[in-house]
């Protein structure tokens, strides 16, 4: 049993490292694109469409994707996603080479892209659960986001390279071909292991959703965590939408770039300590420290204009989101019915992602006609936060970060004293009756 275990989770490394490439290449198509954009506009409006246009279709489509993952083999699901997203690039592509692209075609390929990674993703979440077993979860967990992580840290370098050498039309052929190697992994390991037999009703989608919600919902605990890191989300979309601005009015371009990986570098740190050694107990303990530390980390980036110092705070922010990620998917995984998984998890992201989406929608706003008018050198906190954080450009965005991080730290100690998150934990250890594979 124990052999069978071990094949299992090599089987899994291979279709992980499919998922991985193809993460790269999304991200380079996601960076290629932003420096494409604004480059022909000139405005930071046309750059976060693009991500709205990224982000909001599989906010929209992951409860039906879900739907699907429970209905179908799952690693089905996931060729169809990976497949289906080359189509809008591919549209992209050819539009380039027809000459005199428009920003709308654009907008409508990622947009087709992002539609169908909608059905990827809670594929990919749940079959997790039909690969592995308890104890595998967290590293399992860990490598995910180590995957995740790439994107971040890799992708924008290599484009950044690839763009000096390559004119943009092949960033998108690179894509393709990531997306094509991913789901020919899958195709064979399917083939290998044959199919994973599933025993479920067929129902419309709407009683399936419905049936979804109610399994997500019943568990309180599951809900006041889903509830939780949708909020703290909020606060991590206003980083991901201001960071950049702030350190724009900083330094250069190439040294904000360099700030960004090293920032990154962070989570591949931690993602890699939970893929090796793992995370068996103590969930609940580990996702407020390092919930409470995160917050720490965050507001740090604020309290300097000095680049050193604002990338070393973030450095150590991203190095603790492993350790965020990791308890909260593992209590999550380990007190849903398997059998919904795929309907749940898609709920669960739709939840969740909420939080970034409504930051991306407020954070120019607030930046610019609340928090940035603030810390102007005759802003009205000029002579009291403006003398410690500095005045002028981008310091009200400090600001942000400041009150962003210390918000973040004080929900960790609501998750530490919730009794229904803590309740996750005890469910969890009556559930956990494999034994312990050394």
């Amino acid at each position: 049993m124990t052999d069978n275990f071990q094949d299992q989770y090599s089987k899994f490394l291979y279709i992980w490292f499919g998922q991985f490439i193809s993460i790269i290449g999304t991200g380079l198509t996601i960076f290629a694109l932003g420096v494409y954009v604004y480059q022909l506009t000139g405005t930071a409006s046309s750059y976060v469409f693009i991500l709205m246009c990224a982000f909001l279709p599989p906010i929209l489509l992951k409860p039906y994707g879900g739907i699907l993952a429970d209905r179908h083999d799952r690693r089905i699901m996931m060729v169809f996603g990976d497949l289906g997203s080359t189509l809008g690039l591919l549209f992209i592509f050819f539009m380039m080479v027809k000459g005199n692209i428009e920003l709308w075609q654009v907008y409508l390929g990622i947009s087709v892209s992002s539609i169908f990674a909608a059905f990827q993703e809670p594929a990919y979440k749940a079959l997790v659960t039909d690969l592995l077993t308890r104890d595998q979860y967290a590293k399992a967990s860990g490598l995910m986001q180590l995957a995740s992580s790439a994107q971040y840290l890799l992708s924008p370098f290599l484009a950044g390279v690839l763009l000096s050498l390559l004119d943009i039309k092949f960033i998108f052929l690179i894509d393709v071909s990531t997306l094509l190697i991913a789901s020919f992994i899958v195709i064979w390991i399917r083939k290998v292991l044959g199919e994973i037999p599933v025993k479920r009703q067929e129902t419309n989608f709407m009683e399936e959703f419905k049936e979804g919600f109610q399994e997500f919902s019943k568990n309180k605990g599951v809900v006041h965590l889903v509830i939780t890191t949708m909020i703290v989300l909020f606060f991590v979309g206003l980083l991901q939408s201001l960071f950049v601005p702030m350190l724009l009015n900083l330094e250069s371009v190439k040294t904000v770039g360099i700030s960004q990986s090293l920032c990154a570098s962070g989570m591949i740190i931690g993602s890699l300590f939970i893929g090796i050694f793992g995370s068996r107990s103590g969930h609940v303990t580990m996702l407020s420290i390092a919930l409470f530390l995160s917050g720490l980390f965050f507001a740090g980036l604020g309290f300097s204009a000095n680049i050193i110092l604002i990338t070393l705070a973030g450095f150590l922010f991203f190095a603790m989101l492993p350790f965020i990620n990791t308890p909260i998917e593992v209590l999550i995984r380990t007190n849903i019915d398997n059998q919904k998984q795929g309907r749940v998890w898609s709920i669960i992201s739709t939840t969740t992602y909420v939080g970034s989406i409504l930051a991306f929608a407020v954070a120019g706003f607030l930046a610019d006609y609340v928090f940035d008018p603030l810390l102007k050198p005759d802003g009205m906190l000029a002579d009291s936060i403006g003398s410690l954080i500095g005045t002028g450009a981008g310091r009200g965005i400090a600001l942000m970060f400041i009150a962003s991080g210390l918000m973040i730290s004080v929900i960790s100690l609501f998750i530490w004293k919730n009794s229904r998150i803590k309740g996750l934990e005890d469910v969890e250890k009556q559930n956990n009756v494999v034994p312990l594979q050394l």
